[in-house]
């Protein structure tokens, strides 16, 4: 699993991401963004060390000699997570100005699992436009919109909530609650 932080707000969900994963003993592949590493200082008490070690391996955002870059690279899924709109249209426009990017490339051009965890609000014409070219080539726009009906009673429940969302999409299975069964 190949996963990308990238320098938008919510970068709780990726942190709890990441350990979910750990704790799924799934192997982790690391990209943060140069302007994620600010975010994750501004909005957070983790150390981008703490972070790094969660992974299994970790790349450099610049190195486009990076294993991911390279379609000939095994990875099932890649999910970028929070995923800014510079990054959204970069993908879009195949614009692979760094390995992130460019790993995104690599994951639509081989027909392989790409989830875009994107945050703005609201989204402009051009956010919906990028997020529309994208999905038309089979990429999973999903955005962290709560679900009320689990009546939760903190953010945690909410992130909780989305993760587990994300993990149905790459086939992982989450106890998260489910319409139906409330």
């Amino acid at each position: 699993m190949l996963v990308a932080i990238t320098g938008a707000t919510g970068v709780d969900l990726a942190v709890k991401f990441l350990k979910t994963l750990r704790e799924k003993k799934i192997e982790i592949e690391l990209i943060i963004s140069k302007i994620a590493e600010k975010i994750i200082d501004i909005e957070t008490d983790y150390k981008i060390s703490d972070i790094r070690k969660i992974a299994d391996k970790n790349y450099d955002v610049d190195n486009l000699l990076s294993p991911p870059a390279s379609g000939s690279y095994k990875i099932e899924s890649m999910v970028i997570i929070p995923c800014s709109m510079k990054t959204l249209s970069a993908i879009a426009n195949g614009y692979a100005n760094n390995l992130i990017s460019r790993a995104a490339d690599v994951m639509i051009k081989e027909k392989r699992k790409l989830i875009l965890v994107v945050r703005e609000t609201p989204f402009s014409a051009i956010h919906l436009e990028n997020m529309l070219k994208l999905a038309r080539l089979g990429v999973i726009i999903c955005p962290p919109i709560p679900s009320y009906y689990i009546k939760p009673k903190s953010v945690e429940e909410l992130i909780e909530y989305t993760i587990g969302r994300i993990l149905d999409h790459i086939g992982i299975e989450s106890n998260i609650k489910r319409w139906g069964t409330i």
